[in-house]
């Protein structure tokens, strides 16, 4: 039977992989075994200082070893974890702390000059929730009574899949970030569910840029390290030197995560002249020699959201999908229910036709803080992701944008991800980001290209692919795929990406 909770994961893997390596940092490395030892201790330690089941616990610093260990004692006794950005600007960590009702914050003092503690002591008349607040070195150094063991172990089985794990928020550009409430069933379904698609086995040695505290690291990393035994190597300030030794170091398997810092890396390798042989394929094509890697779209972009806990789209990402896939997303995960409906009517998309995507499963979400459940699902129970899609006839889905990027020229509809996935066909087009640009008679279809063609080349190669209206009429060509303007997360920027175009 699987596990269903965080602290049955931990006991099951310190019983037949106590001696293997769980997480590793720069600094710092713990097996299986001394991970479950060590978060009993912490999460004896919590309880004594009146964390107890139910109660939200803010976690706030950079990756590590202490990061997986805080986590997964506070989870193990069902302790809400409330991880949090260290990007926050001072007003947005206040306001999170208030949205999620934070009782016990963890927190480094300071980073990358972001002072947290001071903000956080400036304001607790404004926290009324917040009763403690503890560095990581205090939190893992709590007292605790030689009972507290039996009391642990009384907590954690008490902890069921249904338990309350996690808030996460989205780190979405658009509208204030959503408080994303997950179990500890639904958390563990969700990464299980896509280890085949990642490629992770127990004997990954795993590799991931994103940060812990949203769901690409918690649940893609952590997480997955938990649910298959692999380890996972992190650090807490990736700079492609440092990335690149230890992936040599630690002779890391699998390289996931965003292509962009893949291919920062793949630029220094010569001047590092790090050893990355140990990788296999699965990881990001740019690490990889060259008879290893991929055609462009061949294989699958694993597709999900904080709302999901990860991804429920995808394919194995060591193989080729078939041809008339290329660019799709793979297929949805067993367990999840995938459909596409109309964005005005709601009705089913027939095959073929863009949409919003809406999910259901086992793995979804329990809901959002602060909205009704009839607020937040269909009357039978999907998810509206606000995400534009279509299905081929095979089931493979092709990822088309937001729905909120949509936009009407000339009163017909223009879906960015249905021109990107077109241009993006053209022989030599490397990296493409489309989205509306204000015009004199209304919006205009706008085009950041890197590739090698004339801006020239591209209409007319753009005219055989689209409906008239669809075809750019604002055009940035670049050498450079860089320069496409992304947010921290990897997506693109639209506002950032709108200007450029607009001031062209």
């Amino acid at each position: 039977m699987a596990d269903a909770t965080v602290d049955q994961a931990l006991r099951r893997q310190a019983r037949q992989r106590a001696d293997h390596p769980a997480v590793i940092d720069p600094a710092d490395r713990v097996t299986f075994g001394e991970l479950e030892l060590s978060t009993r201790t912490v999460a004896a330690g919590l309880l004594q200082a009146g964390v107890n089941r139910g109660a939200r616990v803010g976690l706030l610093m950079p990756n590590g070893v202490d990061w997986v260990r805080l986590a997964f004692a506070v989870t193990r006794i069902g302790a809400v974890l409330v991880p949090l950005s260290t990007l926050l600007a001072p007003p947005e960590l206040l306001a999170q702390l208030r949205r999620a009702s934070v009782g016990h914050l963890i927190s480094v003092d300071s980073f990358r000059g972001h002072r947290y503690r001071q903000t956080v002591d400036e304001h607790r008349a404004d926290l009324p929730a917040l009763h403690r607040v503890w560095t990581a070195a205090e939190a893992l150094a709590l007292p605790r009574r030689a009972v507290d063991d039996d009391i642990v172990d009384e907590l954690t089985s008490g902890v069921r899949a249904g338990t309350d794990l996690a808030i996460m928020f989205t780190s979405g550009s658009r509208g204030a970030p959503k408080g994303v409430l997950h179990s500890h069933g639904n958390a563990l379904r969700a990464v299980r569910s896509g280890l085949a698609a990642r490629c992770v086995t127990a004997e990954s040695r795993l590799y991931l840029p994103m940060p812990l505290f949203w769901v690409g690291g918690f649940g893609a990393g952590a997480l997955t390290a938990l649910v298959s035994g692999a380890t996972l190597v992190t650090e807490p300030v990736p700079t492609p030197e440092s990335t690149l030794r230890l992936l040599e170091r630690e002779r890391v398997t699998l390289f996931r995560g965003w292509p962009s810092q893949a291919e920062a890396l793949a630029s220094r390798l010569d001047s590092v002249r790090a050893d990355l042989s140990a990788l296999r394929p699965g990881s990001l094509d740019a690490l990889l020699p060259e008879h290893l890697r991929s055609a462009q779209g061949a294989r699958a972009n694993l597709f999900g959201m904080t709302e999901s806990f990860g991804p429920y789209c995808g394919y194995p990402a060591d193989t080729d999908m078939p041809r008339s896939a290329w660019g799709s997303c793979g297929k949805p995960f067993p367990g999840m229910d995938v459909r596409i409906v109309d964005p005005d009517t709601g009705a089913p998309a027939p095959t073929g036709r863009v949409g919003e995507i809406q999910i259901r499963g086992p793995h979804v979400l329990r809901g959002l803080l602060a909205r009704p459940r009839p607020a937040v699902f269909t009357a039978d129970e999907y998810y509206p992701t606000g995400d534009l899609g279509r299905f081929d006839a095979d089931g493979y889905l092709f990822f088309q944008g937001r729905s909120d990027d949509m936009f009407k020229v000339s009163g017909a509809t223009v879906y960015p991800g249905e021109v990107e996935d077109a241009l993006r066909s053209i022989a030599g087009v490397r990296a493409v980001a489309v989205t509306d640009v204000p015009g004199p008679r209304g919006p205009q279809v706008g085009a950041m290209v890197a590739c090698d063609d004339t801006i020239e080349d591209l209409r007319a190669a753009a005219r055989n692919l689209l409906s008239s209206f669809k075809v750019p009429t604002v055009w940035i060509r670049t050498d450079d795929e860089t320069d496409i303007p992304r947010g921290p997360t990897g997506k693109i920027d639209v506002a950032a990406l709108r200007a450029r175009l607009a001031g062209r």
